[in-house]
């Protein structure tokens, strides 16, 4: 029998069966056909947007950050062209060689390095942002499968540490997170571009496929810094704070017309262009966030308010023996006695006793209005980021040993910065200036806190206290007369006072036509020394002097007119 005849082969079922399983599948490769026709042919948007899904990518283009200048032009701070190095896992083929040369040239363990690269699932991985160009073409020489780069930018800060707490910095992302660079972040950030591309398996943009948006950069900011004093400041701040064994300390200089911040300095300090080890301490801008009691720096303020209610004049005798004044159960005390005293010689030797038979001439009203009119318990209105309103409390709350130690500057917290604004008030006839930290070409007429002439009066008392018969007479500088005042006030801890000092001092010069404001702050001398006309005021000084001949000042004073005697008065605590 033939083998095709053998029955198990016999078709059982009926023929129709199998010629409509026939059918069945002609009509679905027909109907595959026409799919295909349809979508390559006709509408092949959904193939597009598929293939754009897995290959299409929407590049960043970044926008470059504007430039801080100081008043004259000079850069404080730009952006250079850098790379971010980044790596697909899945992609990455690299000898053991080249991987170690390749953690080297990023400076990272190979350990870590291999550790980022591990997963193989992954896509995407950073090596490191911000890697400058040199770098950037060794390790493109090194042609590893897998590692690519994308263009970005570096902020580089060329003054250093000296310009730490004014500029601030940016982190990795660009972003401004202290300082000027966060302060006016919208206006130096600018807009990033984009562009759609499709890439190849290997990363590589291989064509365009949508519109480039062209990034926007970011706005030039000029400051009001002036780079020349910022760099006196610094240095005579960093001298003295070494010299006299200091925990830290501050100086701010002002236009004396303006309001204009022409530098600001802190210690410690750090390199924003090197942020690795970064510490709370370093970061702090103590000109605008620390505040302390300013002690005998507010003795002015307080003498103002006298002569200006008319209750003395400068010639008025105040009797200050024997040195001591009982106010309930506590004691103010001098450093020495003094006897007889006028109302000048008051100021010119710092006398607590004679500021605060001053100070209770008046009413406690009348002092607070006056503390805050020139400021004192305000965040000053600079758009500069942390600064602080300091403390006054509220008049109705003074107890008379209160009315007292303010009158010389106990009790009461103030900045830095407040202090040399409301030293203000005496070079300009009594008018209270606002600060800026953006240079400004026009002039700003004020707010007027006490007469012409009681400012005027004043001034004439704070250039005796600088000179050899005051606290100060080692704030005078060669060819320039100046005017200032000392301030040594013990600290608080746990809400007692310790044997620790902040020793400050706040003047400005040329007197006669006042050019600059300068306000120093050292904190906790421990080298011997702890009274403002001994630490704080020869940073005055050299900052001073080494500013006005650098703005070219007429001298308004003999050459030969500075006279230390050897035993300075030393102001009352």
């Amino acid at each position: 029998m033939p083998f095709a005849a053998n029955p198990l082969l016999a078709v059982k079922l009926p023929a129709y069966r199998s010629r409509l399983v026939m059918l069945l599948v002609a009509l679905a490769f027909l109907a595959l056909a026409l799919r295909a026709v349809y979508l390559q042919a006709v509408s092949d948007d959904f193939l597009q947007r598929q293939g754009e899904v897995r290959y299409g990518r929407t590049i960043e283009l970044p926008a470059s950050r504007g430039q801080v200048l100081d008043r004259n032009g000079v850069v404080l701070a730009k952006s250079l062209p850098a790379q971010a190095v980044w790596a697909s896992p899945e992609d990455l083929k690299a000898s053991p060689e080249q991987l170690k040369r390749l953690a080297a040239l990023l400076e990272m363990p190979e350990r870590e390095l291999r550790s980022r690269l591990a997963d193989e699932d992954k896509t995407f991985v950073y090596l490191k942002r911000q890697v400058e160009a040199p770098v950037a073409e060794q390790i493109a020489e090194l042609r590893i499968p897998g590692v690519h780069q994308r263009k970005e930018y570096k902020r580089y800060y060329p003054e250093g540490a000296a310009l730490a707490h004014v500029v601030g910095f940016t982190n990795v992302e660009d972003a401004g997170q202290e300082g000027i660079e966060l302060a006016h972040e919208r206006m130096l950030a600018g807009t990033a571009g984009s562009r759609r591309v499709i890439r190849d398996r290997l990363g590589r943009a291989i064509e365009d496929v949508g519109a480039i948006r062209h990034p926007r950069d970011g706005g030039d900011l000029q400051l009001s810094i002036d780079s020349k004093i910022q760099y006196h400041a610094y240095s005579a701040l960093r001298d003295a704070v070494a010299a006299h064994k200091a925990k830290a300390g501050a100086v701010v200089v002002l236009d004396a017309h303006t309001g204009e911040i022409l530098a600001l300095a802190n210690l410690p300090t750090y390199d924003p262009n090197e942020r690795r080890q970064l510490s709370g301490a370093q970061l702090r801008n103590r000109v605008m966030t620390d505040t302390f009691e300013p002690g005998s720096t507010l003795k002015p303020f307080t003498t103002a308010l006298a002569l200006d209610g008319g209750k003395v004049t400068p010639k008025t005798v105040i009797d200050t023996a024997p040195g001591r004044l009982k106010i309930g159960s506590a004691t103010i005390g001098d450093s020495k006695p003094h006897g007889a005293l006028t109302v000048e010689e008051v100021l010119q030797k710092s006398s607590n006793v004679g500021t605060v038979k001053l100070a209770m001439t008046m009413p406690p009203q009348r002092m607070w209005e006056l503390f805050t009119g020139v400021g004192f318990g305000q965040a000053p209105q600079i758009g500069f980021p942390g600064a602080v309103a300091g403390r006054v409390r509220p008049h109705r709350s003074w107890k008379p040993i209160e009315h007292a130690t303010m009158s010389y500057g106990h009790g009461i917290s103030v900045s830095l910065v407040q202090l040399a604004r409301a030293y203000t008030v005496f070079t300009n006839e009594g008018r209270l200036l606002p600060l800026t930290m953006l240079r400004s070409d026009q002039s700003v007429p004020g707010v007027q806190v006490v007469s012409p002439k009681t400012a005027r009066a004043v001034s004439h008392m704070l250039e005796l206290a600088a000179g050899p018969g005051g606290t100060a007479p080692k704030a005078q500088v060669a060819g320039y007369r100046v005017a200032g005042k000392t301030g040594t006030a013990y600290k608080q801890e746990n809400g007692r006072y310790v044997r620790k000092y902040i020793a400050s001092f706040v003047g400005y010069a040329p007197a006669s036509d006042p050019r600059l404001v300068v306000a120093v702050m050292i904190d906790e001398p421990t080298a011997g020394q702890h009274y403002g006309g001994q630490v704080a005021a020869p940073v005055f000084s050299r900052i001073v002097g080494d500013a006005l001949r650098a703005l070219r000042v007429p001298p308004d004073a003999p050459l030969s007119n500075q006279m230390i005697p050897a035993n300075p008065v030393q102001e009352s605590m």
